[in-house]
């Protein structure tokens, strides 16, 4: 993992997701369509959005400014909660607000089929193994090239992987996964299961606790790099890619700086053993329970 920025890992359907890509959770409108285009222009090939984060049609409006052919980059969208009994509208509604004929990566974003009228709730007919049989339909229809998961702990994967229904094995779960949430056994499964995982929330998100951490700070000084640059060389060399979230250009440009350089096996270790542990994404606010601390 030498030179991030042109690597790929390869999937179990043999496609190949790009190493690096943009994150656009929580950008605010009019500023995630520049960062698409700043990303794309920079040489990022992938982006990362969701019909919850309600941007899409900006995410595809910034592709297009780009000036990059579709074809060279990887979309990754998932499917919201409220909508898992209607995964051929999720997916239709992704398409048209990015305005492109396929994704390259669907999602479950999280295991918990919320009911519509009431958030608190949970669909009492309904359940995430459901979703993923209607969700194993769409690769054959050429609009969805790959599909995987989100937020999936080693518990509902164990539900997930051991139904009969299950024909596909999910391509990626994408999961939060820094210093301060490790998830080594997790990772672990996921390898073992042929899962590739994305590391979402990769620098630990706004005004992270990661930023004030002195053995990171000291590390990132001696290599003469960011936290955040030292933070995403952590999760690469993990085997997971990263999707490191900016709407700032010089940020943007700055998170891509990552080839040339490796942290040593001893520096990994002492990142992968900072005692803290915090969540930036918990579970609280579902109507079901989706994390049991069985990923450590």
């Amino acid at each position: 993992m030498l030179n991030p920025t042109s690597a790929t890992f390869t999937l179990n359907t043999g496609a190949k997701i790009p190493a690096v890509g943009l994150g656009t959770w929580q950008s605010k409108p009019n500023e995630v369509r520049e960062a698409v285009k700043v990303a794309l222009q920079k040489g990022y090939r992938h982006i990362d959005t969701a019909l919850a984060y309600e941007n899409e049609e900006e995410v595809g409006q910034g592709i297009r400014d780009s000036g990059v052919p579709r074809e060279e980059i990887w979309i990754t969208t998932k499917l919201d909660n409220p909508w898992h009994h209607r995964v051929e509208e999720g997916i239709t509604s992704s398409l048209k607000s990015l305005g492109v004929d396929y994704v390259d990566l669907y999602l479950m974003h999280w295991p918990s089929s919320t009911d519509p009228k009431d958030l608190k709730k949970h669909l009492p007919d309904w359940n995430f193994v459901k979703t993923w049989q209607e969700l194993q339909k769409l690769p054959a229809s050429g609009r969805v090239k790959n599909i995987g998961v989100s937020n999936f702990a080693i518990r509902n994967l164990e539900i997930l992987l051991n139904d009969p229904s299950t024909k596909i094995v999910p391509a990626v779960n994408q999961i939060e996964l820094h210093p301060n949430n490790p998830s080594p056994k997790l990772l672990e499964y996921c390898k073992a299961k042929g899962i590739h995982c994305t590391a979402y929330s990769c620098l630990g998100s706004t005004d992270s606790p990661l930023y004030k951490d002195a053995q990171l700070k000291a590390l990132a000084e001696a290599k003469g790099k960011s936290v955040q640059q030292v933070l995403l060389k952590w999760g690469l060399q993990r085997g997971t890619s990263v999707i490191p979230k900016s709407v700032t250009a010089s940020r943007i440009e700055s998170n891509f700086e990552l080839d040339g350089w490796e942290l040593t096996d001893e520096e990994m270790t002492k990142l992968s053993s900072l005692p803290d542990r915090f969540k930036v994404c918990g579970d609280e606010w579902l109507p079901v329970k989706v994390f049991f601390g069985d990923d450590e």
